[in-house]
């Protein structure tokens, strides 16, 4: 993509109501807009990066034996009122409307029953289960407050998957799965060295519950740490909890930590009272063993903005990055000749398949360079009068600043 083409433009100041540092250099950078508190629209470099976090969480999701469906936003209180779920009492924030004709209906903010509405439609013998099914849909929260810019939104994009078992035990096989199948995901992201495994309250249905704690100082969560295991278990129960769950060794050290995953055992509460049941090899009709896996994705994003940024902007790891790729043209006194160079650099490195952002812009050098450090685009390609009389391209790495001077053959075999 030619940068001329962007509509987004950098800017020296974030507005000024806004807190958050992730929210700050996104909007700086042209990533996200605010629309109001918790809220924000996603310009194209941040499409492209929310894409990208996507697609590693589908490959991961459908290795794991996901199958992917989109529900509707909208919620019918009927389902809800079934599980207990619809009053406000119980659940906080809720967004509610209605419809012309009078009838209230809620803007789903997770999607147990109206999922396990449908499922019982398809569902009857033991032969069907078990099954795995996500979804990567805008959700709704009323947040009280919301001044952690993308980590806490009133309308944000989130994959949640939900698995349909037979038994305890097949439930409990999968959910094992599934802490590999995250790990796999934070880990391609670029932060898993970064995110620990946390025991977390289990609710009704199970011992402890599980998130997936990143170390950042714009946590909202207290986590402390066995070292040993790379697992952690929340503040929330530290006062049950004083040693590791998996090696019972010392918890080492404490750190503030941001949420970034979570997994749930539901047990047989929704199938029971929303009738998803199965007729087993016994003949026997028995409801079926539900458990929830969620990732928010603008959550991840803003995470990997907190934990990487430098005090010049964001740094993308490659596997998110918006582009590969940041081409950048110094046109001097023989402007013509650079900007041949570099059209011809562009359009090569695009046949290879390698996603490029060019600077074609007139804008001083300066400029440029400040743009890129603030976009952070992983590889950082300069071509310029003095690069052409040397026959090599000046090629900056964004996460370590190491500048090396390369040919063409030894960029290419760099970006493989």
């Amino acid at each position: 993509m030619k940068q001329s083409a962007l509509f987004t433009k950098t800017r020296k100041e974030a507005p000024t109501d806004e807190v958050a540092e992730n929210a700050k250099l996104l909007i700086r950078a042209g990533y996200i807009h605010k629309e109001m508190a918790g809220v924000y629209s996603f310009l194209p470099l941040g499409v492209r990066v929310m894409n990208n976090i996507a697609k590693i969480i589908r490959e991961e999701m459908n290795a794991l034996g996901g199958v992917e469906l989109h529900l509707t936003a909208l919620q019918d209180r009927e389902v809800w009122e079934k599980s207990g779920r619809w009053s406000d009492e119980v659940v906080d924030n809720w967004f509610k409307t209605k419809l012309k004709s009078g009838t209230e209906v809620g803007l789903g903010f997770t999607q147990e029953e109206p999922l396990t509405r449908i499922l019982s439609e398809y569902i009857n013998s033991y032969k069907d289960l078990p099954k795995y099914v996500y979804q990567i849909q805008t959700k709704f929260r009323n947040e009280a407050r919301a001044k952690s810019g993308i980590l806490r939104g009133r309308e944000f994009l989130m994959k949640d998957l939900y698995s349909f078992s037979r038994t305890d035990k097949e439930h409990e096989d999968f959910y094992e799965r599934s802490k590999t199948a995250y790990t796999n995901v934070f880990t391609r992201a670029g932060i898993g060295e970064k995110t620990y495994l946390t025991y977390a309250s289990g609710g009704t249905f199970s011992k402890y519950s599980h998130e997936f704690q990143t170390l950042t100082s714009a946590g909202e969560d207290i986590i402390h740490i066995c070292d040993v295991c790379h697992v952690a278990v929340n503040e929330e129960i530290s006062k049950d909890v004083s040693s590791c769950p998996v090696c019972s060794g010392a918890l080492s050290r404490t750190e503030k930590a941001v949420e970034v995953g979570n997994i749930f055992s539901l047990g047989t509460k929704y199938a029971s009272v929303l009738g998803l049941s199965y007729t087993g090899e016994d003949g026997e009709k028995k409801p079926v063993v539900m458990g929830s896996y969620g990732i928010g994705l603008g959550r991840l994003m803003g995470t990997i903005v907190e934990v990487f940024a430098d005090e010049k902007g964001i740094v993308w790891p490659e596997s998110v990055a918006p582009f590969r790729v940041h081409l950048i043209s110094i046109v001097g006194a023989n402007g013509e000749v650079v900007k041949k160079e570099a059209d011809a650099l562009y359009e090569t490195l695009t046949q290879k398949g390698i996603e490029v952002l060019y600077d074609d812009r007139d804008l001083r050098p300066g400029e440029k360079f400040a743009d890129s450090d603030l976009i952070g685009v992983p590889t950082r390609v300069v071509i310029s009068e003095k690069t052409i009389a040397q026959g090599k391209l000046e090629v900056k790495d964004r996460k370590t600043g190491t500048v090396s001077m390369l040919s063409q053959s030894e960029l290419f075999q760099d970006l493989q």
